[in-house]
């Protein structure tokens, strides 16, 4: 069983690596294009390229209070909620940091996220339905779930993956704007009064990579690193357990659940144990979805846990 999680640690910590590798890549291109499309030379390029950094550095240190607000999170009274910190810190001792501070959402679907910058600025927050419908060893599978993405310093990749697609997107929008009105259509017509044909051609490519290609391509990247961290981190809680069937049964009962967290965004989404989006309907087994979801299938990461195991494969 331990080689199973430590392969796939090894597999999915590459893909990251790439994944991430072709955001910033990504990030670049449409800089580079935009500026040369919109002006001529680099200045608008450089322009964007600065202010997507700084928004990538200002999302970065306010990851933590802005995903919290953004769900409605609110501190976890000690007494009251006392099994949830406990659970917190016997999974911050076996992961060898320091505990997280610990959060309560109010809502009926059971749920729960990590976030944070690194170890040292972390927190987990779970919701009151996974508190009232998991018992504990399936609490403490999803809490060593939680505690894996701030390990694997998840939290890290996952801001600077939802960061690099927003970037791409206020690019593109600021791109939109300017050439609506005037930036593109001043260069293409004086290109055409000069014969240039080929260039304002080549203008067109530019704003359809720079304002529909490219925004695709950054959502679908945030989502394979998405991908990729949920499975690395219930392999992860495995290894911080020593108990494959704590995180496998909760994710069998999340499965099994039909209510859905309520205040929640597609921006957010990604941060929880099981996607909301999941529960739109008409969302699941349409491939053109499966290319933008977050998350693999419950059912494989629970045939995942279940392979560890030894167990027959889950019959949804």
């Amino acid at each position: 069983m331990s080689t199973d999680f430590r392969e796939l640690q090894k597999k999915n910590k590459r893909s990251t690596r790439w994944l991430l590798l072709a955001s910033f890549l990504l990030v670049f291109i449409v800089s580079f294009v935009a500026g040369l499309a919109l002006t001529g030379f680099l200045g608008f390029g450089i322009f964007a390229l600065l202010f997507s950094g700084a928004l990538t550095f200002f999302q970065y240190r306010k990851s933590a209070s802005l995903a919290l607000r953004a769900t409605g999170a609110i501190p976890a009274d000690r007494d009251e909620y006392a099994q949830l910190h406990n659970l917190v810190e016997e999974m911050a001792l076996a992961s060898g940091l320091p505990k997280p501070d610990v959060y309560i959402v109010v809502d009926p679907a059971p749920n729960a996220f990590a976030t944070g910058r690194d170890p040292e600025n972390a927190a987990i927050a779970a919701t009151t339905g996974l508190l009232e419908k998991l018992d504990r060893n399936e609490l403490q599978g999803v809490i060593a779930h939680e505690m894996a993405h701030i390990r694997n310093y998840d939290i890290r990749v996952m801001t600077v993956a939802a960061a690099t697609a927003g970037a791409i997107a206020i690019i593109a929008d600021l791109f939109w704007r300017i050439a609506f009105f005037g930036g593109l259509g001043g260069r293409s017509r004086s290109n055409n009064n000069r014969g240039g044909g080929p260039q304002a051609i080549i203008i067109l490519f530019a704003f359809i990579f720079v304002t529909v290609l490219a925004p695709i391509g950054a959502g679908l990247l945030k989502a394979a690193v998405s991908r990729s961290r949920e499975e690395l981190a219930d392999a992860t809680a495995v290894e911080l357990t020593r108990n494959p069937s704590g995180i496998r049964l909760a994710l069998e009962k999340l499965d099994q659940d039909v209510t859905v967290v309520r205040k929640t965004s597609h921006a957010t989404s990604h941060l929880w144990i099981e996607s909301p989006d999941d529960h739109v309907k008409g969302h699941k087994g349409k491939k053109i979805n499966d290319m933008f979801n977050t998350h693999p299938p419950l059912s494989e990461r629970i045939n995942l846990l279940r392979k560890m195991e030894g167990l027959p494969p889950y019959q949804t």
